[in-house]
């Protein structure tokens, strides 16, 4: 049985510039992924007194990435010194964190398309109509200040835990051409096979459908809404007052903030398929190489496809930060630049536009 050796790299010593680069990459998307993330968690908890369910399922997507790029560091170690010199204890636990943390970042993305769909979902049963000081008016803040108990998600996270124990249990120390390399030994392939398939299904197809289905929906409800806001604006052009005009021009505008934040959605979910496929489809060419020898399977292409799997952890909190606390940044940088007087002006010249 030929053993994959992931982040060891068997490539003589004249490899330095390559082994720079590899370094520098992770280094860069580390520090991009350590301060994204971190910005995240702070301007969350900026707006702790309005903290709602969505905003909590963000906030464990954060701290999944910061979770997860924790690995970047013993990576970078193993591809210079190629011999696994980490120990017993940190090669059981690189993969496991590595799972463990991927799998909350995948299904905390699935949670938070369930969640919009349920909070976008109700417009269309009020008729498009918002009523003044809901959760709707506050740019799906939800409809209350603190979130409800979930006693149900420390069980999730608990079933996550137990799910990924395969990486804690099978990952062991071994000698290849007399060096040690840190790799997974499946007591047989039919586990293996088992493993990879029910991983790929549960954590990858599963929870990629439902974000599918989901932002299917809203799309659906957006056109709706959409579609409605005009039919009452041609009306109230012919038959309503400037009170009622003021109320739909205020609905329209609650719908861009909507369009805005739904066209941000669609571009984190595509860039959670196009860089977490890259990832699932490896780990079968992996197993495959179990029946055909002659396909070989470099660790310098799993540790790019890594490399491009840890970037989602940059990608997260840049595409929900400009989604929903732009506003908020704006606040922050005008208080601190002494700006904040001029909030008024634009606020009374945007009323007279509208």
């Amino acid at each position: 049985k030929t053993y994959f050796p992931f982040f060891s790299d068997f490539r003589g010593r004249n490899v330095t510039a390559l082994r720079v680069g590899e370094s520098v990459a992770l280094g860069s998307i580390f520090l991009l992924a350590l301060l994204g993330n971190v910005w995240g968690i702070c301007l969350l908890a900026w707006r702790r007194h309005r903290l709602c369910v969505a905003n909590c399922l963000v906030l464990n997507l954060f701290c999944a990435d910061l979770l997860f790029i924790t690995a970047i560091p013993f990576i970078g170690v193993v591809r210079w010194t190629e011999s696994w010199v980490l120990g017993d204890v940190i090669c059981h636990m690189l993969f496991y964190v590595m799972t463990l943390s991927g799998t909350v970042i995948i299904l905390s993305l699935s949670a938070v398309s369930l969640e919009r769909v349920v909070s976008i979902a109700r417009l269309p049963a009020t008729g498009g109509r918002t009523a003044p000081g809901s959760g709707r008016q506050r740019g799906y803040e939800g409809g209350s200040s603190r979130p409800p108990a979930r006693p149900e998600m420390g069980l999730g996270e608990g079933q996550r835990c137990g799910k990924n124990c395969t990486m804690l249990l099978f990952f062991f120390i071994l000698c290849k051409q007399e060096v040690q390399i840190c790799t997974l030994v499946w007591p047989s392939t039919a586990g293996e096979v088992l493993w990879d398939v029910t991983y790929a299904t549960v954590v990858f197809l599963i929870p990629g459908l439902v974000i599918v289905v989901s932002y299917s929906k809203i799309l659906q409800v957006l056109f709706y809404f959409v579609i409605q806001l005009g039919e009452i604006t041609k009306a109230s052009r012919r038959s309503l007052n400037a009170g009622l005009a003021y109320s739909h021009n205020h609905q329209i505008r609650v719908s861009q903030q909507d369009y805005k934040l739904f066209r941000a959605l669609i571009v984190l979910m595509i860039s959670f398929f196009i860089m977490w496929s890259p990832i699932i489809i490896i780990i079968f060419l992996i197993l495959v190489q179990n029946y055909k020898q002659d396909l070989n399977i470099l660790p310098s292409v799993f540790f790019w496809i890594v490399l491009f799997t840890f970037a989602n952890s940059v990608v997260n909190p840049v595409l929900y930060n400009v989604a929903h606390f732009r506003r908020k940044c704006q606040e922050i940088l005008l208080y601190f630049t002494g700006n904040h007087t001029g909030n008024g002006a634009g606020t009374e010249t945007t009323a007279k536009r509208s």
